[in-house]
């Protein structure tokens, strides 16, 4: 049985809970174990306990994602963000009236779309990465109603990926519900050289799914084309981005989190580094050490030197501020970007 979230809460705050709160503020779950269900016992071990805080399913439970290709089911609620719909709807919206909204300045030679282009977010569990996240989300619910097309885009964490991996299934479930996969996007990408379909690059995947219920809460109806990003290159990916770029109906969802296992003070400047880069948008060029989704933001930064993309850092914090201790942190960073549109200028 999952524990409940605040339960876990609680529990990452506890004395002694180092390794349980690295999970949920990190990237990168444990190898699968051989069992998914935990012990009966009282007297769990420690490998039990974490192995079943990261959601990483039983054979049966692997074989049922298999058989049941046409969707994708969660595989880390409960754990990362609440399971109970009530619950996950509360703490999202919670989680968005908290996020500022800072009013953008105006620009004299370009204007800017009223509807954000793409996002850049974090993705740890809610309760260490979530409020950063909303600093992302809140900027789409003035724009709900035009955005019909989400695409996101996550490091592979889990599963070795040579390229671009769709998934083969249809739908994505989260506990608000089902989304679905965009067909149309889906087979624009698929002929692409580097893509290839891996439902295991998706099944334990957890980048993407814990982005899908901000967007059930901000957005109105809308399908999905998540895609895990592997070694693929930065042309590659801006390659790919330009295929499904669209209008204002598609936004381009990009989930990293930045610098990993640094003390609190040195993850600051890295972190401050690393936003400096991402906003200057200069092109490629972002240290995978420091930011686990890389590849994904150097193609968007790839395609930035063909399209006129303005990229604003919203919050810049960590875990060490939110949830977590501060002798090893995990940096969060929200950005939100906008694609303008050059006024003629006019002669007197």
């Amino acid at each position: 049985m999952h524990r409940p979230f605040r339960r876990q809460r609680q529990r990452s705050n506890a004395a002694g809970s180092k390794k349980f709160t690295t999970l949920q503020r990190c990237r990168v779950p444990p190898p699968p174990p051989s069992s998914r269900s935990p012990p009966t016992s009282r007297r769990r071990t420690t490998k039990a306990r974490l192995r079943s805080i990261c959601g990483t399913p039983s054979p049966g439970a692997w074989h049922a994602r298999r058989v049941h290709a046409h969707s994708r089911p969660p595989a880390v609620s409960g754990r990362f963000y609440p399971g109970r719909p009530a619950q996950l709807a509360e703490t999202v919206d919670e989680l968005l009236d908290a996020a500022p909204l800072p009013a953008r300045p105006g620009a004299s030679m370009a204007v800017p779309q009223a509807v954000p282009k793409a996002l850049i977010a974090p993705h740890a569990g809610y309760v260490y990465s979530g409020p950063i996240a909303a600093s992302a989300y809140v900027h789409l619910r003035a724009a709900a109603a035009r955005i019909h097309r989400v695409v996101l885009l996550g490091p592979a964490h889990r599963v070795y990926v040579e390229g671009v991996a769709l998934p083969a299934a249809s739908r994505f479930t989260t506990p608000l519900g089902a989304l679905e996969v965009d067909a149309e996007l889906a087979a624009r990408v698929a002929a692409l050289p580097f893509v290839v379909h891996s439902d295991e690059a998706h099944a334990l995947e957890h980048a993407l799914e814990v982005q899908l219920p901000f967007l059930q809460r901000v957005l109105d109806h809308f399908t999905i084309l998540p895609l895990v990003v592997g070694a693929a290159s930065p042309t590659q990916v801006a390659a790919l981005l330009e295929q499904v770029w669209g209008g204002p109906e598609t936004l381009i969802v990009i989930s990293s989190d930045l610098s990993h296992y640094h003390g609190y003070d040195q993850a600051r400047r890295l972190d401050a580094d690393t936003a400096a880069q991402i906003v200057a948008n200069h092109g490629p060029g972002i240290d995978p050490k420091r930011a686990c989704g890389a590849r994904c933001i150097d193609g968007l930064l790839e395609l930035g030197r063909r399209r006129p993309l303005d990229i604003e850092l919203l919050d810049l914090r960590s875990s060490g501020d939110t949830a977590g201790p501060r002798d090893q942190v995990v940096g969060y960073a929200a950005f939100c970007v906008h694609e303008y549109e050059h006024e003629h200028e006019v002669l007197p």
